[in-house]
Protein backbone atom coordinates (compact mmCIF):
# COMPACT_ATOMS: atom_id res chain seq x y z
CA UNK A 1 0.00 0.00 0.00
CA UNK A 2 1.33 3.40 -0.98
CA UNK A 3 1.44 6.06 1.72
CA UNK A 4 2.40 9.71 1.35
CA UNK A 5 3.30 11.82 4.37
CA UNK A 6 3.88 15.57 4.11
CA UNK A 7 5.96 17.58 6.54
CA UNK A 8 7.62 20.97 6.76
CA UNK A 9 4.60 23.21 7.00
CA UNK A 10 4.30 25.92 9.62
CA UNK A 11 3.92 29.61 10.34
CA UNK A 12 6.20 31.99 8.46
CA UNK A 13 6.26 35.73 7.88
CA UNK A 14 5.54 37.45 4.60
CA UNK A 15 8.63 37.02 2.39
CA UNK A 16 9.87 33.96 4.25
CA UNK A 17 10.72 30.48 3.03
CA UNK A 18 9.69 26.91 3.75
CA UNK A 19 10.58 23.52 2.34
CA UNK A 20 7.85 20.91 2.25
CA UNK A 21 8.68 17.22 2.06
CA UNK A 22 6.57 14.30 0.92
CA UNK A 23 7.91 10.95 2.08
CA UNK A 24 6.54 7.96 0.19
CA UNK A 25 6.40 4.38 1.45
CA UNK A 26 5.17 1.19 -0.13
CA UNK A 27 6.51 1.83 -3.62
CA UNK A 28 9.52 3.45 -5.19
CA UNK A 29 8.76 6.85 -6.71
CA UNK A 30 11.27 6.49 -9.49
CA UNK A 31 8.43 5.70 -11.91
CA UNK A 32 5.85 8.02 -10.40
CA UNK A 33 4.74 11.41 -11.66
CA UNK A 34 4.13 13.59 -8.63
CA UNK A 35 2.60 16.89 -7.75
CA UNK A 36 1.72 19.45 -5.09
CA UNK A 37 -1.72 20.94 -4.63
CA UNK A 38 -3.11 23.32 -2.03
CA UNK A 39 -6.47 24.20 -0.59
CA UNK A 40 -7.36 27.33 1.33
CA UNK A 41 -10.47 27.52 3.54
CA UNK A 42 -13.60 27.95 1.44
CA UNK A 43 -11.74 27.39 -1.81
CA UNK A 44 -11.25 24.49 -4.16
CA UNK A 45 -8.06 22.47 -4.25
CA UNK A 46 -5.68 24.00 -6.77
CA UNK A 47 -2.61 22.88 -8.62
CA UNK A 48 0.76 24.21 -7.44
CA UNK A 49 3.51 22.19 -9.12
CA UNK A 50 4.18 18.88 -10.84
CA UNK A 51 7.22 16.82 -11.74
CA UNK A 52 7.45 14.06 -14.32
CA UNK A 53 8.34 10.52 -13.38
CA UNK A 54 11.85 11.02 -14.80
CA UNK A 55 12.29 14.32 -13.01
CA UNK A 56 13.22 15.97 -16.29
CA UNK A 57 10.07 18.04 -16.63
CA UNK A 58 8.29 20.35 -14.20
CA UNK A 59 5.19 22.53 -14.33
CA UNK A 60 4.09 25.35 -12.06
CA UNK A 61 0.99 27.40 -11.53
CA UNK A 62 1.33 31.05 -12.42
CA UNK A 63 1.37 31.95 -8.72
CA UNK A 64 4.16 29.46 -7.98
CA UNK A 65 6.34 30.17 -10.99
CA UNK A 66 9.60 31.85 -10.03
CA UNK A 67 9.07 31.35 -6.31
CA UNK A 68 8.57 27.60 -5.80
CA UNK A 69 10.75 24.69 -6.91
CA UNK A 70 9.59 21.09 -7.07
CA UNK A 71 12.06 18.23 -6.95
CA UNK A 72 12.26 14.58 -6.03
CA UNK A 73 14.99 12.38 -4.64
CA UNK A 74 14.43 8.81 -5.79
CA UNK A 75 17.10 7.49 -3.44
CA UNK A 76 15.21 8.92 -0.46
CA UNK A 77 11.80 8.21 -1.98
CA UNK A 78 10.89 11.79 -1.17
CA UNK A 79 9.53 14.78 -3.08
CA UNK A 80 10.11 18.38 -2.08
CA UNK A 81 8.61 21.81 -2.60
CA UNK A 82 10.98 24.67 -1.87
CA UNK A 83 8.96 27.83 -1.37
CA UNK A 84 10.50 31.30 -1.28
CA UNK A 85 9.11 34.83 -1.11
CA UNK A 86 5.98 33.50 0.53
CA UNK A 87 2.89 35.69 0.58
CA UNK A 88 -0.21 35.66 2.81
CA UNK A 89 -2.20 34.36 -0.18
CA UNK A 90 -0.04 31.21 -0.12
CA UNK A 91 -1.71 30.26 3.16
CA UNK A 92 -3.34 26.87 2.66
CA UNK A 93 -3.12 23.17 3.39
CA UNK A 94 -0.59 21.68 0.99
CA UNK A 95 -1.04 18.16 -0.34
CA UNK A 96 1.34 15.91 -2.22
CA UNK A 97 0.08 13.45 -4.79
CA UNK A 98 1.50 10.56 -6.78
CA UNK A 99 0.54 8.86 -10.02
CA UNK A 100 1.96 5.38 -10.75
CA UNK A 101 1.00 5.64 -14.42
CA UNK A 102 3.54 8.37 -15.15
CA UNK A 103 0.91 10.91 -16.20
CA UNK A 104 0.24 13.21 -13.27
CA UNK A 105 -0.21 16.66 -14.69
CA UNK A 106 -2.07 19.76 -13.60
CA UNK A 107 -5.36 18.15 -12.63
CA UNK A 108 -6.03 16.45 -9.30
CA UNK A 109 -7.82 13.70 -11.21
CA UNK A 110 -4.48 12.63 -12.64
CA UNK A 111 -3.26 11.31 -9.30
CA UNK A 112 -4.12 8.12 -7.46
CA UNK A 113 -2.42 8.63 -4.11
CA UNK A 114 -2.61 11.58 -1.74
CA UNK A 115 -1.08 12.65 1.53
CA UNK A 116 -2.99 14.04 4.49
CA UNK A 117 -1.73 17.58 4.01
CA UNK A 118 0.49 20.02 5.87
CA UNK A 119 -0.60 23.52 6.85
CA UNK A 120 1.30 26.57 5.63
CA UNK A 121 0.39 29.90 7.17
CA UNK A 122 2.00 33.13 6.00
CA UNK A 123 1.49 36.13 8.24
CA UNK A 124 1.51 39.69 6.95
Amino acid sequence: QVQLVESGGGLVQDGGSLRLSCAVSGRTISNYAMGWFRQAPGKEREFVAAISWSGDSTDYSDSAKGRFTISKDNAKNTMYLQMKSLKPEDTAAYYCAADPYKIGGLSASGYDYWGQGTQVTVSS
